[in-house]
């Protein structure tokens, strides 16, 4: 992991920090083709003696200028800028996304925010991008400023799969909410993960002889896969562990409230108060009423059998083309 340095609430670049190589994009996911983005940039930073800097904006944008319109995301709060920090970059910066950023013309976003605060000298962008008011600064028109400003821009191609089809937010979220982890993960380039702080449940699972996490419930603008059990790897400050999840009612128990709560393997402890991150690696099942505990606690033992095989295979990464 590098030492991305985060800047928010209005931040600026360190002031030894002489000239920037930028990338902007909401950034949901942080999937393959972000990350095929990303690399480039860090590269031409490099290249060019300036800091890698890629700038992000929060609430996405699309909550500010059509609500109704707006997805729900791959990943929230600190699960980003997580990923991010997973790459070389030296920066992230988080934009707060106003009515008064959205207004603001191609130029003068330019030139207030990525010159302006961000001594942009060189920008990267996708060939599908535009920012400024009515996303106006298409990558011609950044070309076009760069030539009359003295910075460079070039223009990254779509990335696509192995399959061909490009990679994108829009696909992944489309696997995830069909319940394709497998597929997810694939395009991510990691498995699609929720994170949450475990907290204190109903010890339903104990009474059974399967003591679970609970999770805290996550953002509403978190999407979750379709409820069922699944096959997890979960990732506390202990260490990383198996298990499996069951995401939606326990029915069994006329229990209808939507919760997370997983099993771990092979392990025991006090979790509360942990924030943990399951990656969710395969769907099992479908969330059913049991006719009672006892047949429950039969189909968990069913269920660890085929987690436990699910965790031994590794998810396909494919090949990116772009």
């Amino acid at each position: 992991m590098s030492a991305s340095r985060v800047i928010r609430d209005g931040g600026l670049l360190p002031p030894e920090v002489q000239g920037a190589a930028v990338t902007v994009g909401t950034f949901d996911g942080v999937h393959r083709g972000h990350l095929d983005v990303i690399g480039r940039l860090v590269v031409a930073a490099r290249q060019r003696g300036l800091h890698s800097v890629a700038i992000t904006f929060e609430p996405h944008p699309l909550e500010v200028v059509n609500p109704s319109a707006a997805p729900s995301l791959l990943t929230v709060g600190e699960e980003k800028l997580d990923a991010l920090r997973e790459t070389e970059l030296d920066h992230i910066v988080v934009l707060e996304f106003t009515h008064e950023l959205a207004a603001l013309s191609a130029t003068d976003f330019v030139d207030d925010v990525l010159r302006g605060r961000f001594r942009m000298q060189y920008l990267l962008i996708g060939y599908d991008h535009g920012f400024g008011r009515e996303r106006a600064g298409n990558p011609a028109v950044l070309q076009e400023l760069g030539r009359t400003r003295g910075f460079s821009v070039d223009v990254v191609e779509p990335v696509a799969a192995e399959d061909g089809r490009w990679i994108s937010s829009t696909v992944i979220r489309r696997a995830v909410a069909g319940g394709d982890l497998p597929r997810a993960a694939e395009l991510l380039g990691r498995p699609y993960s929720i994170t949450g702080t475990v907290v204190p449940g109903a010890a339903r699972g104990r009474s059974l002889g399967f003591p679970t996490l609970n999770l805290s419930q996550p953002s509403p603008r978190k999407l979750l896969p379709p409820d069922g059990v699944y096959a997890v790897r979960v990732r506390t400050d202990s260490g990383i562990f198996g298990g499996m999840m069951n995401l939606g009612p326990r029915p069994t128990f006329g229990e209808h409230d939507r919760s997370i709560e997983a099993y771990l393997f092979d392990t025991s402890g006090d979790f509360y108060g942990q924030e943990v991150r399951l990656d969710v690696l395969k769907r099992l099942r479908d969330t059913r009423a049991f006719p009672s505990p006892e047949a429950l606690v039969a189909q968990i033992r069913l269920d660890e059998s085929d987690a436990r095989s699910a965790l031994t295979v590794t998810p396909p990464q494919g090949n990116l083309k772009g």
